[in-house]
């Protein structure tokens, strides 16, 4: 370029006095305004658009920020880069900044995936892998953090360019909340909804942390090997009833597996010696309930204690404790005389039985006489 084309270029720009940006392309985040030198001209025009917003940069330092409207450049409406530069009586030159407009608009449809399977460990089923994917919307809610930590020097920074930060932040995030949830395998996939409100809920701080706010997320498919689908499907059916306890679904597969697998003599030991088994591990499923059903009858009344007596060298009886005491009171036996009830090992002097040892409180008759 000769020098008359560079004076014509310079002079073009001089002349141009109106900072604004049209953006025909549907993938643009931010772009930063091309001028001569960077210079901008006092008085100049800055025309903000709904859904941008301008920034100003001072060598590398974030000065003011534009929301939509029309505004005259002077020391009044930039006091940031004033400050920066020392205005402290306005400015007459032409004076060098950077100038970026933002999309601020919603930037919706983007894709998010879990690149590998993710590992959970369940309680019924062991080590399982599933993996996700889903559709997500942000916008820039804070242009300048976005332009000083995201864009930094880049002219024309793309939805593309973003796009990967943002998917391996969410792929990680996903991880650990449905790590930490702890929720049966099959509760995942029937809970998209819940699930991409809590994730939501975990990864906005971290959006916004950049100046990105994360404005929908869902969780459109959680995926599970075919096997395993197949396996909570059946389990599922023989919880329905009652039977809670993966080994005796296991057992019963061994037996069809054996069935169709084994032949001869040996096919029917085995399914002989499996159906044993099963019918031991569903009799002791079926015994609790059998148990809480006999546990709503209530148990037979006691029974009144019996006890026999020696009168004379002979066995009287059987008489309940009210009888026996009153054959005491009445002299018929006394404290010497022989008893026995069910329980005791041997016939005991009365005075020597300890439930008994009431009837003596004071009145225990003296012992027969002797001839």
């Amino acid at each position: 370029m000769d020098i008359f084309s560079k004076i014509k270029e310079k002079l073009t720009h001089e002349f141009i006095d109106i900072i604004e940006w049209l953006d025909f392309t549907d993938d643009t985040i931010a772009h930063r305004f091309e001028r001569y030198q960077n210079e901008i001209k006092n008085g100049a025009k800055l025309i903000v658009r709904e859904g941008q917003t301008a920034v100003f940069v001072n060598e590398g330092q974030l000065a003011d920020v534009f929301t939509p409207g029309t505004y005259d450049l002077t020391t009044q409406n930039l006091p940031i880069l004033s400050t920066l530069k020392g205005w402290k009586y306005g400015f007459n030159s032409p004076f060098k900044a950077e100038v970026y407009f933002v999309n601020t608009y919603l930037f919706t449809d983007e894709k998010w995936g879990t690149k590998s399977p993710i590992t959970l460990s369940d309680d019924r089923f062991g080590l399982v892998e599933i993996r996700a994917f889903g559709t997500y919307a942000f916008k820039i809610s804070d242009a300048g953090k976005f332009i000083v930590d995201i864009v930094g020097t880049d002219n024309n920074f793309t939805n593309f360019e973003i796009n990967e930060h943002l998917k391996s932040l969410i792929a990680t995030r996903f991880t650990d909340t449905v790590g930490e949830a702890n929720l049966p395998i099959e509760l995942y996939a029937a809970n998209t909804s819940e699930l991409s409100e809590t994730c939501q809920e975990v990864m906005k701080p971290e959006f916004l942390s950049v100046g990105i706010s994360l404005e929908k997320f869902y969780i459109e498919n959680v995926s599970m090997p075919e096997d395993l689908k197949k396996e909570i499907f059946e389990y599922s059916r023989i919880d329905k009833l009652d039977l809670d306890k993966l080994t005796k679904f296991k057992t019963a597969k061994a037996i069809e597996a054996a069935a169709k697998n084994e032949g001869g003599t040996a096919g029917a030991g085995m399914g002989m010696g499996m159906g044993f088994v099963l019918a031991q591990q569903m009799g002791g499923m079926m015994s609790p309930q059998m148990q809480q059903a006999g546990a709503a009858v209530p148990p037979p009344m006691p029974v009144a204690v019996q006890y026999f007596y020696a009168v004379n060298g002979a066995q009287q009886g059987p008489v309940s404790f009210e009888q026996l005491q009153a054959l005491f009171a009445g002299r018929t036996i006394n404290r010497d005389s022989l008893v026995w009830k069910q329980g005791m090992a041997a016939w005991t002097a009365l005075k020597d039985v300890e439930e008994l040892k009431s009837f003596l409180g004071g009145n225990t008759p003296p012992p027969l006489p002797t001839n």
